[in-house]
């Protein structure tokens, strides 16, 4: 037994929603929780995909830094996702199902090599999850609404 279209649409843009919250969420976490010890092993991951001895103090600030600006780019994003979400939900705009697409599309290629050229294999991981839960729900809601619009 399938869902009836609506209440799949309804589904997928609540999963939709939460993931870009969850992004925000993180990104907060990224931005102010980054010394916190929080991420003590991915920072220690990342010292070892550059550093083959001991890591000098300044790396880790470093490293800290840089994840606090990806904290604020990515909390800018989640409210660029849920921007766009809200109009594909409320105008059923294939258009901003397309956006989320090529945005996902346009990213996690450049992600994944640049990740895999260091050995960050983690992040080949969690790119491919994000890929298979963010693409199959965009997919569908582009194909539905774009349906609904040609009727």
């Amino acid at each position: 037994m399938s869902l009836p279209s609506h209440t799949l649409r309804r589904t997928l843009i609540l999963w939709l929603y939460a993931v870009a919250a969850a992004h925000l969420l993180f990104g907060l976490l990224l931005s102010w929780a980054g010394s916190s010890g929080v991420f003590e092993g991915y920072l220690t991951s990342l010292e070892q995909a550059f550093w083959t001895g001991a890591v000098p103090p300044a790396a880790r600030a470093q490293q800290v830094w840089w994840m606090a600006l990806f904290g604020a780019t990515l909390q800018s994003y989640a409210l660029y996702m849920l921007a766009l979400l809200h109009i594909g939900n409320r105008l059923r705009a294939p258009m901003a199902w397309g956006w989320l697409i090529i945005g996902l599309v346009l990213w996690a290629p450049q992600d994944m090599w640049i990740s895999a050229q260091v050995g960050m294999w983690s992040h080949l991981w969690i790119d491919t999850v994000a890929l298979l839960m963010l693409l199959p729900p965009l997919f569908w809601l582009y194909r539905h609404d774009r349906r609904e619009q040609c009727k």
